[in-house]
């Protein structure tokens, strides 16, 4: 996946400014794929560039605003993108090359950093489950509405499985050395 692909979803759902695509990116894709946004910006100017987005300066407002929307060719390639298969990702995270290696130096110091990283899990579940709270409560919604509850429901296991390892490693290491 690129960026542009996140780009192009988000502008699918709402031409906006690129500064307004910066806030909504902030608020729900870039949960999932981060970016800066100095990224966006490039990235629009080269989706403009191949021709998959176009841009009209917006009058009467100040600076150089301008409005992002998602051209044919554009939604050709998000189509051709989404029907692609996809091997999953390997899961590459510092943190359980940390615990191996604490495992072989048997007191390592790690407690401090799983502390820290079991208190960003529980805010990122907390940011998460108060977007559920106020984004998802319709009894019947429709299927864009399933699908998104749907990613975000995804965050949130994943936020909870990295509460259940942490803990679970600090138990451990709370528990003393075993040999």
């Amino acid at each position: 996946m690129s960026l542009a692909h996140a780009l192009l979803t988000a502008l699918s759902e709402r031409s906006c400014s690129g500064s307004e695509l910066a806030k909504r990116f902030d608020r729900s894709i870039g949960f999932f794929w981060p970016a800066t946004h100095q990224q966006i910006y490039r990235e629009l100017s080269r989706l403009e560039t191949t021709g998959w987005v176009s841009s009209r300066a917006v009058e009467a407002a100040p600076g150089r605003r301008r409005v992002y929307e998602v051209l044919p060719a554009g939604r050709e390639e998000l189509s051709r993108w989404v029907s692609t298969p996809h091997e999953p990702k390997a899961i590459r995270d510092e943190l359980l090359v940390k615990l191996r290696a604490e495992a072989v130096l048997d007191g390592g110091g790690l407690r401090d950093a799983l502390r820290l990283r079991l208190e960003r899990h529980r805010d990122k579940l907390e940011a998460y489950r108060a977007i559920e709270l106020r984004s998802f409560d319709d009894a019947e919604p429709p299927r864009k509405q399933r699908l998104q509850h749907l990613i975000l429901k995804a965050g949130i296991d994943v936020e909870l499985l990295w509460i259940d390892l942490c803990e679970n490693a600090l138990a451990i290491l709370d528990g003393g050395t075993e040999d």
